[in-house]
């Protein structure tokens, strides 16, 4: 039977260089995958590194996500963000009501039809590109104007001149260290009135977008409370535009890193579907899921998760467990059985991956096309990387072609 650690580990575990994936993760996994840490915030948890255990937690009912607001929980950032009314912080039917109001939005024949809107976009991005030349920071460039431009202009219906403070409020509110409690309360009192001005701006004046349908769903249909309307909006925005703008340069960064499998892609331009889904499996996005609280005792693992103790699933963890995944620390563009969890599962698995997805795949595919001789403009050494923050990838990322 496996047992649990026997004293509690630190965790976030001491971050390594670049794209890596911390040996802790594995030494954990090939052990005791249910263990015992300490977070900086709120005391111990169980940090759980196995696929099938990890799929379990975001799967079974018995491990809540609305027992987190309001409690002192185990956390990784000062504040707890956690409140009612959240899609990330409620639990079944509650998140079943609210994810259905905007689950039409975010299918994959919805995504599909944004395609054509989305690879506009990036067109004109590699246009200015082209013209500017080289060295350019892909990041401010390319990664984060592509998202903001899909998911919180054309989408949501936010005016291009609000962008910039967006991206400085969704930094703040994944903060974990470079930010003081204060400021991430500060930043978020910020977004949510923001949200709030525009949804009575749309209440009086509505338009072809998400922010005036969920209007509608709240005001005629009164499926949703006005707190829940802006909630709603504010989680969209954050996860729809900050985890894709990161992905794009950490992908490119890991393309970059391995000139064999970006060989490939570029002799065989059709793998870029297989290619983001073993990139969304291979590179880490984040150290940990959201915590959840077990409501009564669980057997995980062959560990006894008791009632009302914390338990953190680490997706990156799981997308390298040898038990799924042939040779699973190898990137691999063509990899075929690819059930990973890089989107989560269960209930809360991502509400947009099917629109990230796309977004992606025109995002690289295009990238490398137009700029096959695409190279870094600096040593590898020489790349920031973000640090003191939920998501993990390059804070700057000068390249030339």
């Amino acid at each position: 039977m496996t047992t649990a650690h026997p004293d509690p580990v630190d965790f976030p575990f001491p971050p390594v260089p670049a794209m890596g994936v911390e040996k802790e993760y594995g030494e954990l996994r090939s052990t005791c995958p249910v263990s015992r840490v300490r977070l900086p915030y709120g005391g111990d948890a169980w940090l759980v590194t196995g696929y099938e255990q990890t799929k379990k937690v975001l799967a079974d009912t018995r491990f809540s996500r609305a027992a987190v607001p309001g409690k002192d929980v185990p956390r990784i950032q000062p504040n707890n963000l956690a409140e009612e009314g959240g899609l990330l912080d409620t639990d079944p039917p509650e998140h079943t009501r609210l994810r259905g109001i905007v689950a039409r939005i975010f299918t994959q024949r919805h995504a599909e039809r944004l395609r054509p809107g989305i690879q506009a976009i990036t067109d004109r991005l590699l246009n200015s590109m082209e013209r500017r030349g080289g060295p350019i920071d892909l990041v401010q460039e390319f990664a984060l104007p592509l998202p903001i431009t899909t998911v919180v202009s054309e989408l949501l219906g936010v005016p291009a001149e609000a962008r910039p403070r967006f991206r400085e409020w969704a930094d703040a509110t994944l903060s974990t260290t470079k930010r003081t409690a204060e400021e991430i309360t500060r930043a978020r009192q910020e977004l949510r009135a923001y949200f709030s001005e525009l949804i009575e701006q749309r209440r009086s004046a509505p338009a072809d977008d998400l922010i005036s349908a969920m209007v509608r769903a709240r005001d005629e249909e009164g499926r949703l409370s006005e707190s829940e309307l802006v909630r709603m909006a504010e989680d969209i925005m954050i996860g729809g535009h900050e985890t894709t703008a990161n992905r794009i340069a950490s992908f490119t960064y890991v393309l970059l890193a391995h000139p064999g499998q970006l060989d490939r892609l570029k002799a065989d331009p059709s793998l870029i579907t297989t290619a983001v889904e073993e990139l969304v499996r291979y590179v880490p996005l984040d150290s940990a899921s959201f915590a959840r609280i077990a409501k009564e005792d669980v057997d995980l693992g062959g560990v006894t998760v008791r009632a009302g103790e914390a338990v953190f699933p680490a997706l990156l963890a799981a997308n390298r467990d040898g038990l799924v995944f042939t040779d699973p620390d190898r990137l691999d563009i063509g990899r075929e059985r690819n059930q990973h969890v890089g989107f989560g599962h269960g209930v809360h698995h991502c509400l947009g991956a099917q629109l990230g997805r796309v977004e992606l795949q025109v995002a690289l595919g295009s990238l490398f096309t137009r700029f096959p001789g695409l190279r870094l403009a600096v040593l590898p050494e020489e790349i920031p990387w973000k640090s003191g923050g939920l998501l993990r990838g390059p804070e700057q990322l000068l390249v030339e072609w």
